[in-house]
């Protein structure tokens, strides 16, 4: 916070930012310390509340709905926190086409109405920290679309028991912002990834069904798992002007867990 005239002033006064997954979790929590600092917000969800500056309901698996959202947003937009996911329990389809391609027809079509100097940050996680391990799949979805999604799925042999459409979709996401990063330098703006790993939230028993022991002794080696408050800070630290020199990162939220793996991987 800053002082202006003996009057304290939040870090984001005058910002119009939109956050989708703005109902729970860290969507939610994101949305209530934005305004807190002083943006507008504009929340996204599937279910309403009453948390946002204003609410408009859109369902990211769904193109047209997508599109309608983006002709009410309004024309001049400070940010876009693209928070909205789904746990690796929901069906394949509907898992990439919210985490990923949703994600994706929403940016670019607000890319129109971001102001000068915006910023664009996408709620990747951990669970997208080995994209180099699967480079030929996360390649590939450079040519992924709503309409060629079920052969991709069946072509890439991406099924539910294993959990990989949620892991492939962080993934493709990294590395389409890291492809991204310069992509709109000329209007200055900028596009990052914060990547969580395990948090508190409504997903967080899908995700631990679906990954088992796995999950289990990873959760062991933290000294505890994330909240939404860990997180929201971070995504309002990449809205805020503070971040203007952050261009395809990717911010790891994680209790030190990369870093682990990190050590882990190359026997330090």
């Amino acid at each position: 916070m800053a002082l202006f005239g003996g009057k304290r002033r939040g870090a984001l006064d005058g910002k119009t930012i939109v956050v989708t997954g703005c109902a729970s979790g860290i969507g939610a929590q994101t949305t209530l310390l934005l305004r807190e600092r002083g943006a507008k917000v504009i929340g996204i969800d599937r279910n309403k509340t009453e948390n946002a500056y204003k609410f408009l309901q859109a369902d990211l698996s769904d193109p047209d709905s997508i599109d309608a959202v983006v002709a009410k947003l309004p024309s001049k937009i400070d940010g876009l926190a693209n928070i909205a996911g789904l746990p690796p329990t929901a069906p394949p389809d509907v898992v990439i086409k919210v985490n990923l391609l949703g994600l994706q027809r929403l940016t670019l079509g607000l890319i129109p109405k971001l102001a000068t100097g915006a910023s664009i940050a996408n709620l990747a996680s951990l669970a997208g920290f080995g994209w180099a391990q699967s480079l030929d799949q996360n390649k590939a979805a450079a040519e992924l679309t709503f309409d060629n999604l079920d052969e991709f799925i069946q072509a890439q042999g991406i099924d539910q028991q294993t959990g990989r459409s949620y892991f492939f979709s962080k993934e493709a996401l990294i590395v389409w912002t890291i492809k991204n990063r310069w992509t709109w330098r000329d209007r200055g703006i900028r596009m990052n990834c914060v990547s969580p790993g395990p948090v508190e939230t409504p997903i967080l028993k899908d995700f631990l069904e679906t990954l088992g022991e796995r999950a289990e002794e990873d959760m062991k080696i933290m000294d505890r798992p994330g909240v939404p408050g860990d997180v929201a800070p971070v995504v309002a630290f990449l809205m805020s002007d503070d971040s203007a020199w952050f261009r395809g990162a990717n911010l790891t939220v994680d209790g030190g867990m990369s870093s682990h793996i990190l050590q882990e991987a190359n026997g330090l």
